[in-house]
């Protein structure tokens, strides 16, 4: 009788056991059914973030790049150490970024003979030497960039008809204003005598 009890008890343990599972198993089919539908759902979440990181047309674009140098922030000076010859002299003019942001010199320089700091230009101005290549050179402050300034000696021209000059006044590439450099020099009033030549800028 107590082996017909335990196997009677046995089998209504294990009938409710079996309810008992029957009902766990339950629910989880629906979400196993949905689990596709929120992976589906989670996807197109996370592609959103993707294509809204696409680069626009304004971030896309070109970087800004550094203005042009101006007279009114540079420096110039002129290095003689260059030597000479055949009766002319070489010098490096210089010219250095004395303002707050970077800038550009990209080619030639306007350079001339003047009485003084505020005077007219005296005879002829500097023709290009094409001789180096026109770069942007980019300028960050207190950078220097560098040109071949050639001065032939007026003394070379017997129909010189000479004058003092007191400097030079130079014209950065693409600027209407100028800068002075004083140096004490012999010019030609007369403007079909070319005493001077000027290379491209040239990163120091």
């Amino acid at each position: 009788m107590w082996t017909q009890r335990f196997k009677t008890g046995l089998l209504l343990t294990t009938t409710a056991a079996c309810v008992l599972l029957a009902t766990a198993c339950g629910p989880a089919q629906p979400q196993s059914s949905t689990s596709p539908t929120s992976s589906s759902a989670s996807g197109s979440a996370s592609a959103s973030p993707s294509a809204s990181a696409s680069p626009s047309p304004t971030s896309t674009g070109s970087p800004a790049t550094e203005g042009l140098c101006k007279a009114a922030s540079l420096k110039g000076s002129l290095d003689s150490s260059g030597g000479g010859a055949a009766g002319s002299v070489y010098m490096k003019l210089l010219l250095t970024n004395t303002g707050t942001t970077p800038c550009v010199l990209e080619g030639f320089a306007g350079v001339s003979l003047t009485a003084d700091a505020t005077g007219a230009p005296i005879g002829a101005p500097a023709e290009r030497d094409e001789t180096q290549p026109v770069v942007k050179v980019q300028l960050a402050p207190g950078q220097t960039g560098t040109a071949v300034l050639r001065y032939t000696q007026a003394g070379n021209y017997p129909d010189c008809t000479a004058a003092e000059a007191a400097g030079y006044r130079i014209y950065p590439p693409n600027d209407t204003a100028s800068l002075f450099i004083a140096q004490p020099q012999r010019a030609c009033s007369n403007a079909v005598i070319k005493l001077l030549s000027v290379t491209a800028f040239q990163a120091s």
